[in-house]
């Protein structure tokens, strides 16, 4: 499907002029890649030490391209389109509960303070995670309690962004999930 630009905004050819493209293939495949990872490293642990390994080695090239990306990417890519100030997230958050939310093309206040958050959290996992292969840190309790609360603690912030897409998509009637995997959003 072909994309013409028109004043700044994509329009493909068979689409209505309704739709924009707001996420590139990059933030989609990064997006999808992490979760495909993090779960595959959640499940083998333990388990299967070398593919989690592995698995945290991708994650934490994925980490590294998307934080480039977040600084030199497409629009809604970029971290300064979603990086708001804490009273701006606190009222979008007020506002969703009571579902009188502004709705926004790319990332929400609350959107973006968690993909921040989860990205520190990531990171804080891959980084306890390499040390814990190091002959420095290998066996360290204090590495690997860390290491594990910080999983536990991203898991959680994983099922409060996955009800703020639920809820967001039923405020907003648009289905954001699939608008992660198409990458196309209505105006």
């Amino acid at each position: 499907m072909s994309e013409v630009s028109l004043h700044g905004r994509e329009i493909a050819s068979g689409r209505s002029a309704d739709r924009i493209k707001v996420w590139d293939p990059l933030v989609r495949i990064f997006h999808w890649s992490l979760v495909a990872l993090f779960t595959f490293s959640f499940l083998t642990g333990d388990e299967w030490k070398s593919a989690h390994i592995l698995s945290g080695y991708a994650i934490g090239i994925l980490l590294a391209i998307r934080i480039v990306w977040g600084l030199v990417g497409t629009h809604h890519a970029r971290f300064v389109s979603f990086i708001y100030s804490p009273r701006t997230i606190l009222t979008f958050l007020k506002d969703s509960l009571s579902m009188k939310a502004k709705r926004y093309v790319g990332h929400n206040p609350a959107g973006g303070a968690m993909v921040i958050l989860l990205i520190a959290m990531i990171s804080g996992i891959v980084t306890t995670g390499y040390m814990m292969t190091t002959d420095t840190f290998w066996g360290i309790e204090w590495v690997e309690d860390v290491h594990k609360a910080l999983v536990y603690s991203t898991l959680g912030l994983i099922i409060l962004h996955v009800a703020g897409v639920v809820l967001a998509s039923i405020e907003h009637r648009e289905n954001l999930a699939r608008a992660m995997v198409t990458g196309w959003k209505r105006r």
